[in-house]
């Protein structure tokens, strides 16, 4: 196959998955407006506070197995793979079986954990029946990348959605079940995908664990167990730290107010697909640092500006009333306060997957977990100092922080490896202009008069300054575009 080929065939894939993900998580999001509609802040909190250690036990669950058998079963030939596939699906399998049933066993004592009251007590066993059951998947889906299926990948996982989506709407409004029904529509489409995957699973199984293979897999992945478990804990242990220290109805204005950051995060997500392979595919060219620099440049100024425009006018987009019925639910509303520092941390999130490009070409990314664990820790010791006299403003400046100090090391030890010279000129005064922007947001909310024509005025001062101070002038954005799609036109 020609390289040409080759190139075409990692776009065309690219994309799928890329677009497949992008659009599940749009459609996802759309039950965080149905939520804040049906649900008390509380128990919106509640939902939020149970998932949270629901995406902890699910990195626990497969312990990088999956990780694991991408990398051995991609070096394997013939009836090789069958043995890797094999080893990797039935350790999975009875390692979860022992999960379960161990968490089957402590089951009121997880209901303790969980805060799950007794009329709620059903929940703790659709979660159980959920990890066991996507545990089950992650290696066949896995199995469907390597062998570039993506589009039965694709067609599978927003299936998932859908059908949770659809049973969501159908449960809560139909028959009233209340936030029980997110978990009974998670289990069916967990159900759902398992039944998908089926034929591939019993296609490439064997009855047999193959213990030298067992013993490599278990040295791969289980290392990745602790760095997937640190980036879990940046996400997402702001919940249960805020749970801890005021109320449900606190977690549930807050985690509505955090979703409402996907628009920066969906821009990040498709930075991120592009990103890996166009660096991949362009890192022995002669000028490949000039080139990542400018990059670098290109997604500040962008996404600056997006940052910019949604901390500005995000209050007036969910106060839009429809059939009488605000985007999100009024009770939530207060928290929107939090939503400019949620995007600020997106934004560092996706410089943070800038600097991976040198990490990733010099093959350092055993670095990746020193990263992710400073992160974590600064985002539990800010949780922990601030949230008792700061509620959930702390919640979300530790977002922030915590993805600032990732994008902080993972530039030191970028630059170590791989050095490149940013325009560290250009870059700081695009987040100088972002961060006094949103400063001037903050000021005027708490002591001044925030209206739409002043939101307007912040805006356009904020776009003029980027090229009244010579950051960038329409010609030099222009042509980096071009270099940049001309060399990754194949990528989505």
């Amino acid at each position: 196959m020609s390289s040409l080929k080759k190139i075409l065939e990692l776009g065309k894939d690219t994309a799928v998955y890329g677009l497949s993900t992008i659009i599940g998580r749009l459609i996802g999001f759309l039950l965080v407006p149905f939520y804040t509609q049906v649900f008390t802040t509380a128990e919106f909190g509640k939902y939020s506070y149970v998932y949270t250690f629901f995406a902890f036990l699910n990195i626990i669950y497969i312990y990088g197995m999956d990780v694991a058998f991408m990398k051995y079963d991609s070096l394997a030939e013939g009836d090789e793979k069958k043995k890797i596939f094999s080893t990797a699906f039935l350790t999975v399998l009875i390692t979860s079986l022992i999960f379960s049933i161990t968490f089957f066993i402590f089951s009121y004592q997880a209901s303790d954990i969980l805060k799950i009251r007794e009329e709620y007590f059903n929940i703790v066993y659709y979660i159980i029946l959920i990890l066991l059951i996507d545990s089950l998947t992650f290696v066949p889906f896995a199995n469907l990348r390597l062998q570039r299926k993506a589009k039965k990948f694709a067609t599978i996982k927003l299936l998932n959605i859908i059908i949770n989506v659809a049973l969501n709407i159908i449960l809560i409004l139909v028959f009233k079940m209340g936030i029980e029904a997110i978990f009974i529509a998670n289990l069916c489409a967990s159900i759902f995908s398992l039944i998908a995957l089926s034929k591939d699973i019993l296609k490439n199984l064997q009855l047999t664990i193959n213990k030298k293979i067992l013993i490599k897999l278990l040295k791969f992945g289980i290392p990745y167990l602790p760095a997937s478990l640190s980036a879990m804990t940046v996400q997402l242990i702001d919940i249960p730290m805020l749970e801890m220290f005021t109320d449900e109805s606190t977690v549930g204005i807050y985690r509505a107010s955090y979703k409402l950051g996907i628009f920066m995060m969906l821009f990040v997500s498709m930075f991120q697909f592009a990103w890996q392979p166009f660096f991949l595919q362009n890192a022995k060219e002669k000028n490949a640092k000039e080139i990542f620099s400018k990059v670098l440049t290109v997604f500040i100024l962008v996404a600056g500006i997006l940052c910019v425009f949604l901390s500005l006018f995000i209050e007036e987009v969910v106060q839009i009333e429809i059939f009488g019925r605000t985007i999100i639910g009024r009770e939530y509303l207060s928290g929107l306060i939090i939503v400019p520092l949620i995007l600020l941390g997106y934004l560092f999130n996706g410089i943070y997957f800038n600097f991976y490009a040198g990490i990733y070409i010099e093959e350092k990314t055993k670095w990746t977990i020193l990263v992710t664990g400073i992160g974590a820790l600064v985002k539990i010791g800010f949780n922990y100092f601030f949230i008792p006299q700061w509620g959930f403003m702390a919640a979300a400046v530790s977002t922030l922080l915590s993805y600032m100090a990732m994008a902080f090391f993972q530039y030191i030890i970028s630059q170590k490896f791989y050095k490149i010279h940013y325009e560290f000129d250009k870059v700081m005064k695009l987040l100088l202009l972002t961060f006094l922007a949103i400063g001037a947001y903050y000021v005027l909310f708490y002591f001044g008069d925030m209206n739409i024509l002043i939101k307007s005025i912040i805006m356009i001062l904020f776009v003029l300054l980027i090229f009244i101070l010579n950051i960038v002038s329409f010609k030099e954005v222009s042509t980096t575009f071009k270099t940049i799609f001309s060399r990754n036109k194949f990528i989505v």
